[in-house]
């Protein structure tokens, strides 16, 4: 199939339309509860009093608003896939905001900015204690007025054109990471498999082994290290795509998959963690000096030891607490002698290219 054919074809999948509408028939959607927010997105709510003000900002002085998009369900409400920040923003503002736990968010209080100073302390309705920090019917208005277009992804599209659009809006911008956008799906996807993933990514072995700071824990690196596993030993990598590609691709499909074993491989999972961490502790994925294992966590690593010790499990848990000990420290040292892991590991090796050698390796080298 040529370019123009897959064109036309994707086209074909996606049924969209869209038009303008007011910020006031936004909020009244939303307080229809036909607006709907899912509430582990709504966890990801957090623009700073700064920001919040800033775009309250942009409403009163008639700044164009970026559109946000939505997915009509069955029975036509719309489901939120972007535009969490902005919409939460208003909703909040005004004393609507219903947060994940279902209780009323309570109302904003802006800040000053460098255009309306006199902002700072204002509400929508302000406090019955003194008017002067209420923001006045004018402006209300002028907020309820404001024009935002509405992109709508119909049902008829292709059940995944959602989740397709969702990371394609929501990845490469400062406020999710990619993992985040990928819970995010999981949840649209397969809410008991998203569960089931993050408590895999809760295993005491398993954080203590990979040894992260709590910035990225934060911003989901076990989560993604736990999908990674996953994705690694039960999707065949596809030589050339791009691994975040890789792993989008390879979670829809196990956590869309009726026949994927979530018992089993967990417990593959458990496992391996704890073989590791009882050989290696921390230091399992460090680079090895000929002395010691030191450094950062090395992706590279990972890849290979974590998997290839999961591929090999029955085999390694017949040995005796001692030998199996012994037989991992062995395996992590003699990685740094592999012709084939030098070649495709370090600085300058493309995310690909890494793949398409290392994970061969990870079966075959725990045979040795």
């Amino acid at each position: 199939m040529g370019l123009e054919e897959e064109i036309k074809k994707a086209r074909t999948e996606i049924i969209a339309d869209g038009y303008e509408m007011s910020v006031g028939e936004i909020i009244n959607l939303y307080r229809d509860k036909e607006i709907i927010i899912n509430p582990d997105f709504q966890r990801l709510f957090r623009w700073d009093i700064s920001r919040k003000t800033r775009f309250i900002e942009s409403l009163l002085l008639g700044i164009p608003i970026p559109p946000i998009f939505v997915f009509q369900d069955e029975n036509g409400a719309w489901e939120l896939i972007d535009g969490l920040q902005r919409l939460s923003t208003i909703f909040e503002f005004i004393g609507i905001l219903r947060s994940s736990d279902g209780m009323v968010a309570p109302p904003s209080v802006l800040e000053g900015t460098r255009y309306l100073p006199s902002l700072v302390g204002k509400m929508w309705g302000g406090s019955s204690i003194n008017s002067d920090d209420d923001i006045g019917h004018a402006q209300q208005l002028q907020i309820k007025r404001a024009r935002i277009r509405v992109e709508i992804l119909k049902k008829e599209s292709d059940p995944k054109a959602k989740y397709e659009l969702f990371q394609r809006l929501n990845t490469g911008g400062a406020i999710l990471s990619e993992q985040e956008v990928r819970n995010c799906v999981a949840v649209m996807l397969n809410k008991e498999f998203y569960d089931w993933l993050i408590n895999c990514s809760s295993n005491e072995k398993f954080l203590n082994t990979i040894d992260q700071t709590e910035y990225a824990l934060k911003r989901q690196i076990a989560t993604e290290l736990a999908l990674r596993f996953f994705v690694f030993r039960n999707v065949p990598y596809d030589k050339g795509l791009d691994v975040h590609e890789y792993l989008d691709q390879g979670m829809i499909k196990i956590a869309t998959d009726s026949a994927f074993d979530l018992e089993n491989e967990k417990y593959v999972f458990e496992q391996t963690f704890i073989i590791l961490f009882d050989a290696m502790a921390d230091k399992a994925f460090k680079r090895w000096d000929g002395i010691d294992f030191k450094g950062k966590f090395l992706m590279s690593v990972f890849e290979v030891i974590a998997i290839g010790i999961s591929k090999n499990l029955e085999k390694i848990m017949t040995l005796q607490e001692d030998k199996r000990k012994e037989y991992v420290i062995n395996r992590c040292k003699a990685l740094w002698d592999n012709s084939t892991f030098k070649g495709n590991s370090g600085a300058g090796i493309r995310g690909t290219t890494r793949l398409s050698n290392l994970l061969p390796l990870a079966e075959q080298f725990f045979q040795e």
